[in-house]
């Protein structure tokens, strides 16, 4: 087996971009889109407790999001608060890393492995990136780095990342639920 094999293989254990010519790869030409679940991995996701666990926490981390950002606004519009502001930005990281855990447990069920699924690519990649904007705030509160008010921008950094990572994943649940419609239409028949 030559070098350029082997680091090929390598390589290929790592790379899970679902678009080819993105990572370096020869474009599929005339391949059907991959489906969001295969008919096993759908089954593993609706037998997974996780399921119910990320549904649960996604709506509650939003929340905990839209009670902070309203702390951390009312923060900056008027010096007051600060406490509470930092206290809701410090509930918001700890949901946010509670949802990220899950998740990766979530994702090792259904798919086999705990990030970057390629039905999941991005929504991980950019989480990664939320997850460090939060750390790096919690960071900056310990250890006193920045005034009050650049902490808490940096918070709002960190929310609109959140944001943004958040519809990805609406969008994507979005795709599962009309992807099921059109398996439960072509097979519906047969159950």
């Amino acid at each position: 087996m030559s070098a350029s094999s082997l680091i090929d293989r390598f390589v290929g254990r790592f790379d899970c971009c679902p678009w080819g010519t993105v990572a370096g790869r020869r474009a599929l030409r005339d391949a059907p889109p991959r489906p969001l679940y295969t008919a096993e991995e759908r089954r593993r996701r609706d037998a997974s407790g996780w399921t119910t666990v990320q549904g649960v926490l996604a709506p509650v981390q939003f929340l905990v999001f839209l009670v902070s950002l309203t702390l951390v606004l009312h923060t900056l519009a008027t010096g007051e608060g600060l406490a509470a502001a930092t206290a809701s930005v410090v509930l918001k990281t700890l949901t946010l890393y509670a949802i990220m855990v899950t998740g990766a447990i979530w994702e090792k069920q259904v798919f086999g492995r705990y990030l970057f699924a390629p039905a999941f690519f991005w929504e991980d990649a950019f989480s990664i990136l939320v997850l460090a904007l939060h750390t790096a705030y919690l960071a900056a509160v310990a250890a006193g780095w920045g005034s009050p008010r650049a902490q808490l921008l940096l918070a709002l950094l960190a929310y609109a990342a959140y944001v943004i990572n958040a519809a990805q994943f609406l969008v994507k649940l979005r795709a599962a639920r009309l992807q099921a419609a059109r398996h439960d239409t072509r097979f519906g028949a047969a159950r």
